[in-house]
């Protein structure tokens, strides 16, 4: 147990059992099920409250909970910024975890609509050319033609049928490259255009001419959450590798090193409750409010909350309009989190 003073010192501890204090290692091709513990001492929370001199405000989201910490007074009605995350974890075993959407809340939505959809577009006809025998544009190939083949039944405006192989090469582009505009116009959040546009991302990435772009705050912030040990994790409707070309191609070097796992709509719709849950299971917490998901789409932030992870919006430059009254906290840049 650890009793602190007014001021926040401690004034007794027990001595620590001798655990690792090395954040936990993140490699960029990480799968979501990392298997690393987190080790924070349980005052830690208590420190960080104090250091960023945080205040209880009106809107209560339920005291800290933490039986290893004597205050001098009970902290109560606490908002999200200002509880900090403290982690109920006395024996190491609880994951503190950072989920981050990429689009207006690490990366400019512009960077996506006015540079990566329009080089996947102004480009997919010579990718299919080029690659149109390998292992990849063949797999690409069979899932549009699946993901058409509904289209069509539902009658989605602009579908082409695709031909078989036997009607050509050509034939058969000239087909898929129809359907790519206009899933590519519509914005459309399927996995068969998400992984085509990943590898054709990946030609651009690779030839340097793409570059990936995060804000300026977000390299910081990264690096601080990984020194302390929190875990960070990407959920994005672009498929894993072309969240994996974004960050390891950055305006600041290859931010992958900090990330520990990318999750894409293979887990689920983002707007979708169930996705969250798959996360939250994933991820191996005891409770899934351990994690923080931050996004700049408020239907993903009910989804998300509605699965019981902690939420923040993303309000960035080029973000759209957000709903009067919608209930979540809010912040401008990563320095407002206070961990």
């Amino acid at each position: 147990m650890f009793v602190l003073s007014p001021s926040r010192s401690i004034l007794f501890r027990p001595l620590p059992k001798p655990i690792s204090h090395k954040p936990p290692k993140c490699s960029d091709s990480a799968p979501p099920f990392i298997k690393e513990n987190c080790y924070h001492y349980p005052f830690d929370a208590a420190n960080k409250l104090n250091r960023f001199g945080l205040k209880p405000s009106t809107r209560s989201h339920g005291p800290i909970q933490n039986p290893n910490i004597i205050l001098d007074h009970q902290i109560t009605n606490t908002s999200l910024k200002a509880r900090a995350f403290a982690i109920n974890n006395e024996a190491g075993t609880t994951p503190h975890c950072v989920v981050l959407d990429i689009e207006g809340t690490t990366t400019p939505i512009s960077f996506v609509t006015d540079v990566l959809f329009p080089y996947a577009r102004d480009n997919v006809r010579m990718h299919l050319n080029e690659t149109y025998d390998t292992v990849d544009t063949k797999d690409d190939i069979e899932l549009l033609r699946s993901q058409v083949e509904d289209d069509l039944k539902t009658g989605v405006v602009g579908a082409v049928p695709v031909p078989s192989d036997d009607a050509g090469k050509e034939e058969v582009i000239a087909a898929l490259v129809a359907n790519v505009e206009g899933m590519i116009k519509a914005d459309r959040k399927i996995t068969s255009l998400k992984q085509l546009q990943g590898h054709i991302w990946r030609t651009g990435f690779e030839k340097n001419e793409i570059k990936g772009v995060v804000y300026d705050d977000v390299p910081e912030a990264l690096e601080r959450w990984h020194a302390s040990g929190v875990k960070v994790y990407i959920y994005s409707s672009g498929s894993r590798l072309a969240q994996r070309l974004i960050f390891g191609y950055t305006n600041y070097g290859d931010l992958r090193k900090y990330l520990c796992g990318f999750f894409d709509t293979r887990v689920g719709n983002k707007r979708e409750t169930k996705s969250y849950v798959e996360i939250a299971e994933s991820l191996g917490v005891d409770k899934p409010s351990d994690i923080l998901f931050i996004t700049d789409v408020v239907q993903e932030a009910v989804a998300a909350k509605a699965a019981g992870l902690e939420v923040i919006i993303s309000v960035r430059p080029g973000n759209g309009p957000l709903p009067e009254n919608h209930g979540y906290d809010t912040i401008k840049t990563f320095t407002e989190i206070p961990f």
